[in-house]
């Protein structure tokens, strides 16, 4: 066994060959530097963490107006929402406007929603590399789509 003091030094045994004590010193020379490696990539980890959560939270001081002033008066309606999606997207996201008479049917709208769900799903832009403030939107209008999808579902689909 390493005999090593609580504090991580290295103790010196009385007696011990010199190429034992060699190979003992080399070990916990490795684990020590091991140790100071992970740390420094946990706190580069954590340090990113809070620069993603602090960037999140004044990207939603503005960006949450945006998407209040989208949904407002229409969370319940879930043909309003889709055909004004666009105003909420950034343009690269690859969603092309679908007008009100293009949702006339209960089976059109479900459609559309399904396609809405797969362009702005949380997880695919993350896979598309979007940037933080892309991911922010499209969770947000996300949920805003799902609760929608919810009551018309109940409403139309029974």
């Amino acid at each position: 066994a390493d005999i090593t003091t609580s504090s991580g030094e290295f103790n010196e045994i009385e007696g011990e060959p010199e190429e034992r004590r060699r190979a003992r010193l080399n070990r916990h020379i490795r684990i020590n530097e091991r140790m100071a490696e992970a740390l420094a990539e946990k706190n580069q980890r954590d340090h990113q963490l809070q620069q993603e959560q602090d960037e999140k939270r004044r990207l939603a001081e503005t960006l949450d107006h945006d998407i209040k002033r989208w949904a407002a008066g229409k969370e319940a309606n879930l043909r309003a929402l889709l055909s004004s999606l666009q105003e909420v997207l950034w343009p690269e996201c690859g969603w092309r406007g679908v007008s009100l008479t293009d949702m006339i049917s209960s089976e059109s709208v479900k459609k559309v929603y399904k396609k809405a769900s797969l362009c702005i799903h949380p997880d695919k832009v993350q896979q598309k590399g979007a940037n933080l403030e892309q991911k922010y939107i499209a969770e947000k209008v996300f949920d805003v789509l799902k609760e929608a999808w919810n009551k018309f579902s109940a409403d139309e689909l029974r």
